[in-house]
């Protein structure tokens, strides 16, 4: 489960100098060396009015007579119906006291029902959902999962169990457990650096007793507090159908909606109706200026106010207000304090809108060694400037160009059109809300957004600074629990049995096609047309893997400065140009892949490959833009030693791999300071030359345009693309890995409510062979929710918010890595639990019948939905050719896992993984569990963070 992320989310890039910090200038510092170079004309955009009229979802709605509301949206692309419930309770619905209520019962509701008993996940999973969770938000609690036709009717029994039978199998057990498991998901978040401001920023902006003042996931406090007959009465209040709404969305039809949802949600008696309550826009009295401190290597600023919500006429001028500022790669702040003046290293704007109110938040993080307090009043008078002037009519349709072009590529899934629909009827009566935004946006004036700036921006702000410092209290959980209060035992009422699942059709994979550019270049296509929309991806085979030893972070540092300017457009140029197109791209990397994708509207496609073209064919890589983005790295890697997922990433791949393997370098592919701090231009040149050329690329489409249409274009954007006059770059990989010495590495990360167990070995394996039983038996083992570890360390013990072990599929020699955060006075029983676990099933307890026909079940019902949409049949097309599979491997994966026996499982897990190998990296507060780590008899060597 989880909670729904803000839209104001903090950039990863987090920066501290060791470069010469050039002089400050207003301009784009990349400007000047393009100067003398030829201008590129402007791409030319279709108009939004007409990708306006590229989004419909066409809906039927009806009415048990219970209150329950279903709507329905018919799509037959694909064998599958998306079940979304949506009922009308959130965080803003919890009386004091209660805080955190509405996720906690969201996590209860997954904890079986009196029909249904048991993990409900579980239950699910033999479904075979494609898309499953719940999620909690201050005005709304959701659960949806996208099924096999087949199927639906056993996940309509399910969904309707836990609406109207639910509390019969609720009992204190439940309670206590998933009590614990939410209060480690709130440290999980919590251990996060700049963690603790969403807290500050709500107490700050709304008074008490209002209803948004207090966070999504409560307080320890309230939680340790609630008692059963409370959380009871809480259900019986709010989860009534005729507080819900069911919306299906697929593969059915109004006629069979009807019968379904009647048969299985009809008896089920009306409760409560929930009033949200009515919220006031509050406005603070004067400004609040505050600072607060937290282990981060960037100080960072915001600026907040409590805005209109999400159903008023100013949400979307507010929105396009925000974007312009701090939303757009060309924003406004990036434009003056990241590029121009370079006193910030990363900046963001946005609007969280919520029902009855939003939050318009502006977030700085300043560069190392700059004065805070300048960069803040500089932000300010920007602010200011930009209230009073307002943004011009060329940047607003930039931003509704790009709101509308990411709306009608999320349609191509079912579950995305059914939220799109449940949260129109849930907040404001109508499924069709979101043409009203769309027009809005295609609308909206500079004027308009100038006026609710100047309406809601010039009330006294809360202006908060989280400097680099010792952090600030934490109020943990209890550790006396109040004594369990009985309850009065349930009265269950009978219904019929649980409808079985039919035959599931095994998967029908779209063709695959390909072609051969003029200069060499493979190109390898699908066509789906399932909305207007194409994607592409060029794939190079380098990635991280590709730096040598003494360059570590070359691959990335360059391709960071791909969009950064070219010969003819500067980083400036090119963020508006995707804009204007509504087109993204983005150069990254993983450990065996570099890569350039694109994602456009199809009437965009030729000049968004134009603008692909340009930023993989022709950097410029100016000097002054190679410094800004040196500091942007050298403080990214000062932001990692902060983070506890970033710290294991980088420690551990050298402990599995050695640190001359191309694998043994961090997972994040950042390198290190003093690398870094020496890459010369040359260096960064002479990188692209080795390896993003067209001798060393293949490209993949997915596009609802035949390849006979597509291949003119990408001829004419990369066919007469040559080779670079030096070799092409080589990666040279041994067989051979340093000795395992098992062992536990602790990084000691003082004041960390939560320890991060990352751990593993390399396996004698390689990705491109066949992994299928391997990983069939780890469903068993560490990747499933009903996993041996998730099972034992968060379903029994309630020690964590979530554990994984899974196989990471690399090229070459593949390592098996287990992922387990776990509250810190468990630290060293979560260490010897996760060994049980795994000498259990590797020694004596192997897979069960129940566990093979849910894993084969799940597998094989899930691969309809798994290839849903073109983002996910391109990676298939990527991922067949990095592991040498061929054409039609997805379309054989159905019977051959049907095939598969508990015996093989066994055999392919107790052949290759050895937990007496294991390298454990443990990132933690030392002073709380060194002790703990010591008693488990294996030798613990301390290092530090930093």
């Amino acid at each position: 489960m989880r909670l729904r992320s803000v839209s104001l989310a903090a950039l990863l890039a987090v920066i501290a100098p060791a470069a010469p910090v050039l002089a400050q200038t207003a301009i784009a510092p990349a400007a000047a060396a393009l100067a003398t170079a030829a201008q590129a004309p402007e791409l030319q955009a279709a108009p939004v009015s007409a990708l306006v009229s590229e989004v419909n979802i066409p809906w039927k709605r009806f009415t048990l007579d219970n209150g329950l509301t279903v709507i329905v949206h018919e799509d037959h692309k694909a064998p599958v119906v998306a079940v979304s419930v949506w009922y009308n309770v959130g965080s803003k619905d919890e009386p004091a006291g209660s805080t955190g209520f509405a996720h906690l019962f969201e996590h209860l509701m997954f904890g079986g029902s009196e029909n249904a008993p048991g993990s409900y996940l579980g239950r699910m999973r033999n479904l075979g959902p494609s898309n499953l969770n719940g999620t909690t938000w201050f005005d709304r609690t959701n659960y949806f999962e996208t099924v096999p036709t087949p199927a639906l009717e056993q996940a309509l029994f399910l969904e309707s169990d836990r609406m109207g039978y639910l509390l019969g199998a609720l009992g204190q057990d439940t309670l206590d457990l998933q009590r614990g498991v939410v209060q480690n998901e709130k440290r999980q978040g919590d251990n996060q650096p700049y963690g603790l401001f969403e807290y500050a920023q709500l107490e700050a902006l709304f008074p008490e007793g209002h209803p948004y003042r207090h966070s999504t996931i409560g307080s320890m406090a309230d939680l340790d507090a609630a008692s059963l007959e409370t959380v009871r009465n809480w259900f019986r209040d709010n989860y009534g159908p005729n507080n819900a709404i069911v919306v299906l969305s697929g593969d059915i039809d109004e006629a069979k909606a009807r019968t379904l949802t009647q048969k299985y949600f009809g008896a089920i008696p009306r409760g409560p109706v929930n009033t949200p309550a009515e919220a006031p826009v509050p406005t603070l009295a004067a400004p609040i200026v505050a600072t607060m401190h937290d282990r981060v290597a960037n100080t960072r600023l915001t600026r907040s106010w409590a805005v209109p919500g999400l159903t008023s006429d100013d949400s979307v001028p507010l929105s396009v207000a925000a974007q312009v500022l701090g939303g757009l790669a060309s924003s406004r702040l990036d434009n003056q304090l990241v590029r121009g003046e370079q006193t910030a290293v990363s900046v963001s704007a946005g609007l969280q809108d919520f029902h009855r109110i939003g939050i318009f938040e502006i977030s700085v993080d300043v560069k190392p060694g700059q004065d805070a307090a300048a960069v803040g009043r500089q932000l300010d008078a920007i602010v200011a400037d930009y209230i009073a002037k307002g943004p011009t009519e060329e940047e607003v349709a930039r931003v509704a160009t790009q709101y509308v072009s990411r709306v009608v590529q999320s349609l191509e899934q079912v579950n995305g059109k059914a939220n799109v629909l449940a949260e129109g009827q849930l907040y404001s009566g109508d499924p069709d809300h979101y043409k009203k935004e769309l027009a809005e946006y295609a609308s909206v004036t500079p004027a308009q957004v100038t006026a609710v700036m100047q309406r809601w921006l010039t009330r006294p702000v809360f202006d908060m600074t989280i400097a680099p410092g010792e952090r600030e209290p934490y109020a943990e959980a209890s550790a006396d629990k109040p004594a369990a209060i009985p309850a009065p035992e349930i009265q269950r009422v009978a219904r019929d049995p649980m409808p079985a699942i039919g035959q599931v059709p095994d998967l029908v994979f779209p063709a695959v096609e390909r072609a051969t550019l003029s200069n060499g270049i493979k190109v390898v296509y699908a066509h789906v047309d399932t909305v207007p929309a194409t994607k592409v991806a060029i794939d190079f085979d380098a990635g991280y893997a590709a730096d040598a030893a003494d360059h570590l972070g070359a691959q990335a540092m360059m391709l960071d400065l791909l969009d950064e300017g070219t010969t003819t457009r500067d980083a400036n140029q090119l963020a508006e140009e995707k804009e204007r197109l509504g087109a993204s791209i983005n150069v990254g990397a993983s450990m065996d892949r570099t890569s350039a994708d694109l994602s456009t509207v199809t009437a965009n496609l030729t000049p968004s490959l134009t603008l692909l073209a340009d930023v993989v064919r022709n950097p410029a890589f100016a000097p002054a833009e190679i410094e800004r983005v040196r500091a942007q790295r050298l403080s990214g890697l000062a932001s990692e030693r902060t983070n506890p997922g970033s710290i294991a990433a980088r420690a551990l791949p050298p402990l599995l791999y050695g640190a001359d393997s191309p694998y043994g370098r961090s997972f994040t592919g950042t390198g290190d300071d003093k690398t870094i701090t020496a890459l010369s231009r040359a260096d960064l040149v002479a990188t692209h030359d080795a390896w993003i050329r067209p001798d060393n690329a293949t490209i993949f489409v997915v596009s609802d345009l035949p390849l006979a249409q597509v291949t003119p274009q990408l001829e004419a954007a990369f066919g007469d693309w040559r080779d670079p006059a030096v070799a092409k770059g080589t990666k040279t990989f041994s067989n051979t890995v340093p000795a395992p010495t098992n062992r536990i590495v602790l990084i000691d990360r003082p004041q960390s409510p939560q320890s991060l167990i990352y751990g593993g070995a390399v396996l004698p394996l390689s990705g491109t062979d066949d992994l299928l039983a391997l990983n069939a038996a780890n469903v068993t083992l560490g990747s499933d929710f009903l996993s041996r570890i998730n099972s034992d360390l968060r379903e029994t013990k309630g020690w964590s918010y979530g554990v994984r072990g899974g196989i990471n599929q690399l090229e070459h020699r593949v390592p098996y890595i287990v992922n387990a955060p776990v509250q810190s006075n468990r630290t060293g029983e979560s260490v010897a639990a996760l060994i049980a676990q795994y000498d259990r099933f590797l020694k004596t307890d192997g897979v069960t019948p129940q566990e093979l026909e849910r894993t084969i079940n799940g597998n094989t019902r899930q691969l309809a939905g798994s290839y849903e949409t073109s983002g996910q049949i391109l990676g298939a097309l990527r991922s067949n050719a990095l592991y040498g599979r061929p054409d039609d491997y997805q379309t054989t994966l159905s019977s051959r896992t049907r095939a598969l026996t508990a015996a093989q499982l066994d055999a392919s897990a107790r052949q290759v993984i050895h937990p007496d190998q294991f390298v454990w990296v443990v990132v933690g507060d030392a002073s709380v569990v060194k002790p703990q780590l010591d008693a488990l008899g294996l030798p613990v060597e301390v290092r530090s963070a930093q």
